[in-house]
């Protein structure tokens, strides 16, 4: 491989983790979750506001694997919603912070801040099984 088509690939992989991170923070911000939560949801520490500016002014996501896989997750729970509520976006977009019997009455973020990537993998298949995946 030559060096031009490396330097072609390193920018395709920053640019797609770009595009990544302004999608996740589209997300957020539709779902009406605070910054707390979105440090969460990411895996991130609490004290690391600085990475949800850097994301919102269209930084890439950093290239970690457990934070690409929890981008992954998040971008198809997002569909998901999207398509379980194709007529009622409001619904579809309050989905995430609104309390769910199947949570033991807690918000999907609730599962999420408490289990962590099992807890986003737990929101997932729910509404993966919901859709009849």
């Amino acid at each position: 491989m030559t060096q031009a088509a490396v330097t072609t690939d390193k920018e395709s992989k920053v640019h797609d983790r770009s595009v990544l991170a302004k999608m996740l923070m589209k997300a957020f911000d539709l779902w009406m979750v605070v910054n707390e939560d979105q440090l969460a949801l990411l895996g991130l520490a609490a004290d690391n506001r600085a990475a949800l500016s850097r994301y919102r002014k269209g930084e890439p996501l950093g290239a970690n694997r457990d934070l690409l896989e929890r981008a992954g997750h998040l971008l198809a729970i997002h569909k998901n919603l999207r398509l379980l509520f194709p007529h009622d976006r409001d619904l579809a977009y309050q989905w995430m912070t609104t309390r769910n019997r199947a949570f033991d009455y807690r918000t999907p973020v609730e599962v999420v801040r408490e289990w962590g990537f099992a807890g986003l993998l737990m929101v997932r298949a729910y509404l993966d099984h919901a859709r009849g995946e």
